[in-house]
């Protein structure tokens, strides 16, 4: 059965989006456009027509925004009476700069313009007008000195009434995440654009900036007096879960949802929207039979409670409000935005249901139903407004997609072929350069694939790989598409080696967990040192996640149904905070700027020369992708590259990593248990991943392991390279008396080869490039927290329901392994944190934590839950301390520390695992659901260039975790880390009572292992 094409669907199409292609678009009739070439976006220019510089009807006013900058940087304005216009806007601006006399410049295609310089007077930041006239209009660009570049641009747009090509060149931090510039720009728009922007994102296939862009409108309405049970709120709410449903953060959605849910309706449109969200939730899961019985359903049965509500809420007035701007239709002096009525909207979430359930019937085999039901959901759509609703171009593309595939499975490839083509037709002309439009393309290219047009398809993946491969937001929708492209280009390998260039650059366009992004920050942060310019660089980043954890707290606040005036007074003052944050960040921003390390064009796609330019004579670099049920491994030397597809699926991946790991660590009534390893599977694992290139791997001292799917929760030392150790073990324990947790003799690849994890090839790249830490001193040891006292939480921060027990705090760690590597490092070098001092407060105060290469902390990882229904929030276990200590140093805390460190050690319980999307949003950044995510990320964002980390519980038995930290250290002055963690190992290995993976295995290097534990002198 080939895969679904209906992920990417919205949740109603209930607003004209007025989405068209670059080349067509007029800033005079637009509510927005892009600065700047093709590639990732890195400013927008949006219309404001609220602006108060505005006078007459006549007068234009737009914001400009860019990427990583929590305010807008800059406004253009096309203000007629040129002369009154420029007293206004000087009035206005002597307000709070102090500038300077009117100067000559040139602009391009303008010809000679006025420039003036001005600082702002509450900071010492550069501030810069342009100005140009043409007859009795006056064109203005004004922001911050460091978005010269745009403000630039953003005028000669505006001014010739058309977008004209060019370079933006800006400060960037966060490495390209389009979902926060998103949050950015949505606080700069009216509620009616801004609801336009959520769904033309959405409709687009760009779901995470959706997301964001719902939210605002959710924050807004609160803030505009809205109740949580107003049905205004409750769509924003659907649409947003259906966000992070298309992003398979299934739990998150579901939560929202119920949020939604729970707001009484009897409102046509709500009816429909919960309808079709939850057919589409279920849809995402591949719940198939569940989504089709859900569809079918009469309407009201999508209605919560709310049985003695019988008329809709939402009037007609109220609906056509929501569905425009009038203040922008009456300052563009033109036809009105197009306006969807109640009965239209129902007309076309019905044909959506209705494309539903043609795409459902198809996948359960019921062909003759499924194109019925596919020709009526385009005939509705055509019904309305004789089908030039242009909101609707994805719900038809869909349909067209699926009346494809039906026709492609009756032979019928003629009509097949049409349909593919009048599909991505219809999204390229709607959603230029959109996720979605590419998933379009290469679901065309996939069909030529299977008709054996091998150079048309390899062209058009080609072109889908190029779109997307600046991109760094997840490409939900894509990726199963390009499986077809992966297996096209296997087969050219045959006869043409090259192309396996191309087959590296479709899997860099891959999702990676959100540790990869973090090392990107800091490797940017640090490119030059700690300097001024890392210092601004790290401010800027640290004000961002405390906008975003802020916003996380005020949507809590203002999403409590029962607020008394503590709460309103607490929201009053968490939006006086956040408009000074967003203010504090983006100046720095632009005075970052002035840096050329921290201006970026764009972000330009890692080739596979780049990162075997990076490689060293002895070492290899493996690759795994996870897609479309398959497992495809590139690889790569310094001198050539092989790619494969792997010897198993995603399943039986998933299935093999569960059952190797539950004979490693194994609870049981809350008993951990350990059992006999499974060294047929390791060795049946290690020869259907690493099969084709085991002869390669053996040459390979250092092998940099990428990790996908089930392998980021599986250490690849593990594996067994030989079969001839594997009969001499299962011989030996069908003998009597013997010990089958001996596994001495076995030919682990960890034996043999040194192995660091990357989360990314481009941050690894980086981070490699980056200069050591430049820390005075080598070594902080942290560790053996003090038993508390029974009332030791009621001394810090009360009880709750979700907080761990004061059990957990009744079994310290202790601090030998600690003791003996500071005695070997020298006391003068190093330092220890112990007992009463070892409290997450004091950790937080210091201000020299960033004065040491090492931090090695030795003690309980809390990374689960207390509770199956409570979030997991990833902490380390410290003692308590005073005032407001709680005994844990949380996810957010490690983050906000100050590290310039070179390797960071977690000796601790399972610091490799995931850190959960409420513990990611607590701390002011994206993601953490994948392994790696947790406190490895912390402490990269805090600034370590390597973690070592564990996949499972620290093993106490047999002193088999002290053994192997202390042996760390054992080695020469100048050892790898990789180095050192692999004797210590082999150590364990060759122990019978040690020799069980559980003992030594589970310590992965995340980052580049070839650093050294200790300098040389």
């Amino acid at each position: 059965m080939r895969s679904l094409s209906v992920a990417g669907f919205i949740a109603g199409f209930v607003t004209l989006l007025s989405s068209a292609a670059t080349a067509q678009i007029r800033p005079s009739i637009s509510d927005s456009f892009r600065l700047g070439e093709e590639g990732a976006a890195l400013c927008q220019v949006q219309m404001r027509p609220a602006d108060p510089a505005l006078e007459s009807i006549f007068d234009r006013g737009y914001a400009i925004v860019c990427r990583d900058a929590a305010e807008p940087v800059g406004q253009v304005y096309a203000l007629r009476d040129a002369d009154s216009a420029e007293a206004r806007l000087a009035a206005r601006r002597a307000e709070g700069a102090a500038c300077e006399a009117p100067a000559a410049a040139t602009l391009e295609d303008l010809g000679q313009v006025r420039r003036i310089g001005c600082r702002l007077n509450n900071r010492n930041i550069g501030y810069t007008v342009y100005q140009w006239q043409s007859g009795d209009t006056l064109y203005v660009a004004q922001g911050l000195a460091g978005y010269d570049s745009a403000l630039r641009l953003a005028l000669r747009s505006v001014a010739l009434d058309r977008v004209v090509p060019g370079e933006v060149e800006i400060a960037t931090t966060e490495a390209g995440d389009p979902a926060a510039f998103a949050a950015a720009q949505a606080g700069t728009l009216d509620e009616g654009q801004a609801l336009t922007e959520a769904y033309r994102r959405n409709n687009a296939g760009n779901y995470a900036e959706a997301a964001e862009f719902f939210e605002t409108l959710i924050s807004r309405s609160y803030e505009e007096g809205e109740t949580a049970n107003s049905e205004r709120v409750g769509e924003f709410l659907i649409n947003q879960a259906l966000q992070y449903s298309n992003l398979g953060r299934f739990e998150e959605a579901e939560a929202i949802y119920r949020r939604a849910l729970s707001i009484p309706s009897a409102s046509p449109t709500q009816l429909r929207l919960r309808r079709n969200f939850r057919t589409l939730h279920l849809m995402n899961q591949r719940r198939f039979e569940e989504a089709l019985a859900v569809v079918d359903a009469p309407l009201e049965e999508s209605l919560k409670p709310a049985d003695d509500i019988t008329a809709a809420v939402i009037s007609e007035d109220t609906a056509s409000e929501i569905n425009s701007s009038d203040d922008l239709s009456r300052r563009l002096g033109g036809e009105t935005s197009e306006r969807l009525t109640e009965t239209e909207r129902a007309v076309i979430l019905d044909a959506q249901a209705r494309q539903l359930r043609g795409t459902l019937l198809r996948v359960l085999g019921r062909p003759d139903e499924a194109r019925t039901a596919l020709e009526s959901a385009l005939a509705a759509i055509a019904s309305v407004r004789n089908g030039r609703v242009r909101s609707t171009a994805r719900l038809r593309a869909q349909a067209l997609t699926e009346l494809a595939l039906l026709a492609e499975d009756a032979g019928d490839q003629g009509t097949a072929r049409n349909r593919l083509t009048e599909a991505m037709a219809l999204m390229e002309t709607q959603y230029p350069s959109a996720v979605a439009t590419s998933a379009a393309k290469a679901r065309y290219a996939g069909y030529l694939a299977r008709r054996g047009e091998r150079r048309e398809a390899l062209r058009l993946f080609a072109e889908v790989v190029e779109e997307n491969s600046n991109q760094a937001s997840p490409r939900a929708g894509l990726e199963n598409r390009l499986a077809p492209y992966l297996e096209l280009l296997l087969d050219e390998m045959v006869s043409d080696p090259g192309v396996i260039d191309q087959f590296f650059l479709a899997t860099e366009t891959l999702v990676r967990p959100g540790v990869a992004n973090t090392q990107a920050v800091l490797a940017r942060e640090l490119a030059g040192g700690n300097d001024e310019a890392s210092r601004l660089f790290r401010e800027s980043v640290n004000l961002s996640r405390a906008i975003d954890s802020a916003r996380v707290e005020l949507a809590r606040l203002q999403a409590l149904e029962d607020a008394d005036a503590d709460v309103a007074g607490r929201i009053a003052a968490l939006q006086t905070q956040l408009d000074d944050l967003a203010a504090q960040q983006t100046e720095i921003q632009a005075e970052l700027g002035q840096f050329p390390r921290y201006r970026a064009i764009s972000t330009n796609a890692l080739t596979l020369a780049d990162l075997q330019a990076t490689l060293r004579p002895d070492e290899a670099y493996l690759k795994l992708a996870d897609v479309a049920g398959r497992i495809y491994a590139i690889l790569i030397t310094p001198d050539e590259a092989t790619a494969y597809r792997a010897d198993l699926s995603s399943e039986d991946l998933t299935m093999s990593v569960q059952l190797l790991r539950e004979t490693i660590s194994f609870e049981e009534k809350g008993k951990l248990l350990t059992y006999p390893f499974d060294v047929g599977l390791a060795y049946t694992l290690y020869r259907q991943l690493l099969g084709p290139v085991a002869d390669r791997l053996a040459t390979a001292r250092h092998l940099i392991f990428e990790p996908d799917g089930a392998m980021l929760q599986l250490p690849l030392n593990l594996l067994i390279t030989e079969e001839a150790g594997v009969a001499a073990y299962e011989r030996r324990v069908g003998m009597p008396d013997i010990d089958p947790f001996d596994f001495t003799g076995v030919a682990w690849l960890g034996r043999t080869t040194e192995i660091s994890t990357a989360v990314s090839a481009r941050s690894f790249r980086d981070l490699r490039n980056l200069a050591p830490s430049s820390a005075p001193r080598q070594y902080l040891g942290l560790g053996e927290n003090v038993r508390p006292g029974e009332t030791a939480r009621d001394a810090g921060r009360p009880g709750e329901y979700c907080s761990w027990p004061l059990a957990v705090w009744q079994a310290p760690i202790s601090a030998a392994e600690l003791v003996t590597a500071s005695s070997i490092i020298g006391q003068g070098r190093s330092e220890l944190v112990t007992g009463a001092d070892f409290t997450d407060t004091a950790i937080e105060q210091r201000g020299d934590l960033d004065q040491f290469r090492i931090l090695h902390f030795a003690t309980h990882g809390l990374v689960t839950q207390p509770r199956p229904e409570c979030p997991p929030h990833p902490a380390l276990l410290t003692s308590f301390g005073s005032g407001d200590s709680d005994g844990l140093l949380s996810f957010a805390e490690i983050f906000d520390l100050r590290l310039d460190a070179d390797l960071v050690i977690l000796s601790a319980c399972d610091t490799a695992s995931a850190a959960g999307i409420a513990a990611s949003r607590e701390a002011g950044i994206s993601g953490g659901t994948s392994a790696l995510d947790g406190l490895v990320r912390a402490f990269v964002g805090a600034g370590s260039r390597v973690v070592v980390a564990s996949h499972w519980p620290a093993p106490d038995d047999y002193d088999a975790t002290r053994r192997l930290m202390t042996g760390l250290f054992e080695g020469a002055a100048g050892n790898p880390i990789t180095g050192a963690l692999r004797g210590a190992q082999i150590a364990l290995m060759d122990d019978p009572a040690t020799s069980h993976p559980y003992y030594w295995a589970g310590f992965a290097v995340i980052g580049d292992g070839t650093r050294p534990v200790v300098q040389a002198d």
